[in-house]
Parts: C-alpha cells; sequence; structure tokens
C-alpha cells in the first residue's frame, strides 16, 4: 500500500532529518515509527502526504508516485491525525466533523449524517456531544472527535502523529483500546508516529525504530523487536524491562496450559479468554492471588495456566 524507497530528507542547512529509508505498510496494516525526538520519524509521516518534500527517494502510495501527484488530491486519500487535534474553536463538533465531506462537496445532510455516524463511531453520543464546541470537551473527547474527522471522508489511509500523546496514561490506554477496536473493523492502512515504546509494541502489528539522524535501526514485528533487538541502541531504546513488555505481545495458546484434571475449582482464579495476552493472564493471577487460572475458549474450559506456563511461552517467544 504504501512504499518508501531510499527516501531523504536533508534541510538546507545540511540537517540530515531521514537518511536513505527503506519502507513499506501493507494494506490494512499499523506500522509505528518510534525513536526519540529529532529522529526523524515525524518528517517521515509528513512526507508521505507532502506535508514535507523530500530531498530523495519515492513515495509509492497504492501505486502512484506521491511527489507527481497534485498534494491536495493526495490528501483527499489520506486522514492525518496530530496530537493537538487541530479542532476549528469556533466550530460546534458536528461541524468540525463534516468539514472534510462538504469541502468535497457533499451535501449538508449527507455530511452531518456521516459525521453523526462516526461520533458514535468513536464513542461519543451525537444527541449529548455534536452541539457542544471543543473547550467544552475533555482532552480525550477532543482527541476522538479529531479521529472521526480523519475518518469522515473514509480514506484508505491514516496518519497519526502522537495522537494520545496529550491526554493522561489512564485515557491513553482507553483511547488505545478504542481505535484497536475501529480498526479491525475498518481496516484502515495507518502509519502511527509515537515516543513511547509501550505504545509501539502495543498498537503496531510492526514497528519501525529510527535512530539520531533519521536512520532507520529496525523494522519488525513487536515480538521479534523485543525479543531479538538488532543492535545496542535497539536494545538500550526497547530498554532493559523487554522481558516483561513481550508479556503484552505474546498470546497464549493451548499448549502452554496444563490439563483440567487433579485440579480442584479452589486453586483457580478468574477464568480467561484463550485469546488473552501472557500479561492479561498474569495480571488476573496476581489480582485473584491464586497459583493458577483456568483457560477457555468460547464456553469451553481449556485448561489451566500456571507460572510455568507463562515461563514456557516467553522462552518461546525468543525462538
Amino acid at each position: 500500500m504504501i512504499r518508501l524507497h531510499g527516501v531523504g530528507k536533508t534541510y538546507d542547512d545540511g540537517t540530515v532529518a531521514v537518511h536513505e529509508l527503506d519502507l513499506d505498510v501493507r494494506r490494512g496494516e499499523i506500522v509505528c515509527l518510534v525513536g526519540p525526538s529529532g529522529c526523524g520519524k515525524s518528517t517521515t509521516l509528513k512526507m508521505i502526504n507532502r506535508l514535507i518534500e523530500p530531498t530523495t527517494g519515492r513515495i509509492i502510495l497504492d501505486g502512484t508516485d506521491v511527489t507527481e501527484a497534485d498534494p491536495h488530491e493526495l490528501r483527499r486519500g489520506i486522514g492525518y491525525v496530530i496530537q493537538q487535534v487541530g479542532l476549528f474553536p469556533h466550530q460546534k463538533v458536528i461541524n468540525n466533523v463534516m468539514t472534510v465531506p462538504l469541502l468535497y462537496g457533499e451535501s449538508k445532510t449527507t455530511a452531518r449524517s456521516r459525521a453523526r455516524e462516526l461520533l458514535e463511531t468513536v464513542g461519543l453520543d451525537p444527541d449529548l456531544y455534536a452541539d457542544r464546541y471543543p473547550h467544552q470537551l475533555s482532552g480525550g473527547q477532543r482527541q476522538r472527535v479529531g479521529v472521526a474527522r480523519a475518518l469522515a471522508a473514509d480514506p484508505p489511509v491514516l496518519l497519526m502523529d502522537e495522537p494520545f500523546g496529550a491526554v493522561d496514561p489512564v485515557v491513553r490506554t482507553r483511547l488505545q483500546d478504542e481505535f484497536l477496536r475501529l480498526q479491525r473493523d475498518l481496516g484502515k492502512t495507518v502509519v502511527l508516529v509515537t515516543h513511547d515504546i509501550d505504545e509501539a509494541v502495543r498498537m503496531g502489528e510492526r514497528v519501525a525504530v529510527f535512530a539520531t539522524g533519521g536512520r532507520l535501526a529496525q523494522f519488525a514485528t513487536p515480538m521479534e523487536l523485543l525479543a531479538h533487538p538488532a543492535d545496542d541502541f535497539v536494545a538500550d531504546f526497547v530498554g532493559s524491562t523487554r522481558g516483561l513488555r513481550r508479556l503484552t505481545v505474546t498470546p497464549l495458546r493451548e499448549e502452554h496450559l496444563e490439563p483440567l484434571d487433579g485440579v480442584s475449582g479452589g486453586q483457580l482464579g478468574a477464568a480467561i479468554d484463550l485469546d488473552s495476552s501472557l500479561e492479561e493472564a498474569l495480571a488476573t493471577m496476581l489480582r485473584e492471588d491464586k497459583p493458577m487460572i483456568g483457560v477457555k475458549q468460547g464456553a469451553r474450559f481449556v485448561g489451566v495456566l500456571t507460572p510455568n506456563g507463562i515461563h514456557r511461552a516467553l522462552r518461546e517467544s525468543l525462538r
């Protein structure tokens, strides 16, 4: 869907923001760009929709070289969400979301109907929030409106620059969960910039780690990244607690479980679903203060998870 070939950006003063970047984003995939400040991740995002022009290389979007496309036409197929949200403060929420469809020639009736539908999609009741102004919303609610506005023209590509960075940790986690739920339904091609490695491995199907000077240090799945950092820079960036972070990206599988036979009900904590992560499993075990927890698939119990099972799953993730 998106391919970057030898893409670079060097400013007039000689500063290299992005260095010979090769990167591909598959259709319907979330790719997270992560790295320290000034490493070129936001510059890369802005080059995709021509807010910044690349110095070298080619950017192919669904078969079209974006450097040869009309920037305004290009952006019609790209949603863009930023940390500061960028809502129009003098316009009601409904009008903010209607902005893009109206620019593209939709009737007011159609645009309003689409905007109300999107507000509901992002978890904001249009009867309660449509006629409010941005200053009457919380930071998390404004961020949801920003996502709704980016989706208003139903773009196949969504670019997100620190979209959840301006809210507190609890709201941030809720917004991440909400967006992942939306993505399961919508299947957009998403490039998301973050400085937070925890957010990157939680949100991304693949993660691109940028180093200072705009160099791509590693591009891998979250599990590969945490289990096998490409170099010392990546190892330092993902941190010494990467073993714990692997809990968030390692899925629970039936072979990690013990049979139910011989286990008394009093030993078990609350049951979890087989599609849970190891992080969710361990959190449940600690919360219930039990030596093991039951695991079910639908209504059927499939086994028991013990600390040994968690350890075995983590060891397998290193292979």
